[in-house]
């Protein structure tokens, strides 16, 4: 692996997480790789190991289109590494930061970001249905810089080192609040009790990202305090007028304003306070796939 990246060179570089670097490599076999180096020095290497082990295990007993692949993992001393898939458009965050991988210039169309939102939900469902042994799984950070897009810009959920397993008659569970500022959940925030909602509420924040094309964090410059997405957002998604001004201008006009209006209203069902009166993550899928063939017909007919 150290072959592989050229000594972890740093012009391998392709992005970093909360217990290490992420570094494109090359295997003997001439295939294209991601592969984390955990960070294992002194303060941080029982929190490094813990995510390394709990990483490992899911991805190792996981198999989903849009849950990032395992190829394999290094432990040998105090290294660290895991290998996964390589995904060449890099993150969904680094798209809207202007980071991309790919050609600059490119832009997202909304029928392409209904489709990443699409694979997010489905690797969700698949997680909180219990992956292939029955107990849910709540992932924890989800976030747009751990959603990765392939070449065909479909996405993959990965980063599954504070990931919680829940049994499977365990309506929640009581926990120290991990995850993002931006995208945490204020029910989980207030109380410590963890459910598959927590997740339901970070992807209602991505699908405001999907929208206005702005980080979990809106900042305005100037003398503006920096701004949660959703006290910015929230106010605008039941009202087609005020919608249309936060909307990413990179949409352009081509995008179905019925078919966003639909989306902002799924966004906010995700946003709802009461974790109890969200969606499932199941319920997301029908309603982003319903979306998806009303925008389909609407651009047939342009």
């Amino acid at each position: 692996l150290e072959q592989a990246t050229d000594k972890f060179n740093m012009r391998n570089l392709v992005g970093e997480g909360s217990f290490g670097q992420v570094f494109r490599g090359i295997l003997t076999n001439g295939k294209v790789v991601a592969i984390k180096r955990m960070d294992t020095f002194a303060g941080q290497c029982a929190e490094a190991e813990k995510e390394f082990r709990i990483e490992v295990d899911l991805l190792s007993r996981m198999n989903h289109p849009h849950l990032v692949r395992l190829f394999g993992y290094c432990a040998d001393g105090s290294q660290r590494l895991i290998v996964y898939e390589f995904m060449s458009n890099g993150s969904l965050e680094s798209y809207f930061a202007g980071r991309c991988l790919y050609r600059s210039g490119f832009k997202l169309d909304f029928r392409r970001r209904l489709l990443i939102s699409l694979g997010c939900a489905k690797g969700l469902a698949f997680l909180h249905a219990g992956g292939e042994d029955g107990d849910p799984i709540v992932h924890r950070d989800f976030k747009s810089s751990n959603i990765l897009l392939d070449s065909y810009f479909s996405a993959k959920i990965s980063d599954f080192g504070f990931a919680k397993l829940l049994q499977r008659n365990q309506s929640h569970a009581s926990t120290r609040v991990i995850g993002t500022f931006g995208y945490f959940d204020p029910h989980y925030t207030a109380t410590g009790r963890l459910t598959v909602k927590a997740d339901v509420y970070s992807f209602g924040v991505v699908l405001l990202q999907l929208l206005t094309g702005k980080p979990a964090v809106v900042s305005f410059g100037g003398d503006d305090v920096p701004q949660n997405i959703v006290s910015w957002a929230e106010p605008c998604l039941n009202d087609k007028r005020k919608l249309r001004r936060i909307l990413d201008k990179d949409l352009g006009s081509t995008y179905p304003p019925k078919c966003a209006h639909k989306l902002a209203l799924l966004a906010s069902c995700c946003l709802r306070e009461n974790a109890e009166a969200r969606p499932s993550m199941a319920q997301c899928v029908q309603t982003i796939e319903e979306i998806l063939v009303e925008c389909a017909m609407h651009l047939e007919n342009v």
